[in-house]
């Protein structure tokens, strides 16, 4: 628990360069390490409480350390239905958290990032109380089904784009942005909603039918 929110962070096997500083964040945060991400964990300080994954990405001496040092491991085949971070996913919204951070995503293999970021979709709307996120240094990526959302200005990440993941999102809206947009329809595939900004300290968007991802990154 943090404050009065529950958070789990899940840390993937992506690029090192691309994973922010880990060790800022508060101990007592419920850590899930996905195959190498464990041991990238481990080397960080980090105990996860609970490891995840087929582990065929790890050294044979990086697996004694992954068994020595983590109590809770759920190791799968190789071939299996669910991605090895579907699987973290699923335990993770199994706990009712009311954020979960994902790191070590994005990078490296195109398939991955890809079925990570499109994961969200379905989960985010079975889930829509739970805030889910992508986070690297660059960008931070989440997704939205309709409604009326608020956006905090972000002087780090101050670029925010909007990308339609359905056939189309009906009637969005931006307003507080450098772009303000007023019930647009935007069709999959759509660059409209690329780099934006906010020009005050909060704005909103809003849109009735479609599914949105949002990602704020760092020029």
């Amino acid at each position: 628990m943090v404050g009065q929110k529950k958070i789990i962070h899940i840390m993937a096997g992506g690029p090192i360069d691309l994973i922010p500083d880990i060790t800022e964040f508060p101990k007592n945060i419920i850590w899930i390490g996905v195959d190498r991400g464990v041991y990238y964990l481990l080397e960080k300080g980090i105990k996860p409480n609970l490891s995840v994954g087929d582990f065929d990405s790890v050294s044979d001496k990086e697996w004694s350390i992954i068994k020595e040092n983590v109590q809770e491991i759920n190791r799968y085949i190789p071939e299996k239905d669910e991605t090895d971070m579907e699987l973290a996913m699923m335990w993770a919204l199994q706990q009712k958290p009311d954020v979960i951070k994902i790191f070590g995503a994005t990078g490296g293999r195109l398939d991955h990032f890809m079925a990570n970021a499109l994961m969200l979709c379905p989960y985010q709307i079975q889930h829509p109380f739970t805030l889910i996120e992508i986070i690297d240094k660059q960008n931070c990526l989440s997704v939205f089904h309709p409604g009326n959302y608020e956006v905090e200005k972000d002087y780090t990440k101050k670029y925010i784009s909007f990308i339609p993941l359905t056939s189309e999102v009906k009637h969005l809206s931006l307003s507080g942005f450098k772009y303000p947009l007023i019930n647009r329809t935007i069709h999959f595939g759509s660059s409209l909603c690329i780099s934006n900004e906010l020009i005050k300290q909060s704005g909103n968007f809003s849109f009735e039918k479609g599914i949105l991802m949002m990602i704020r990154s760092i020029d």
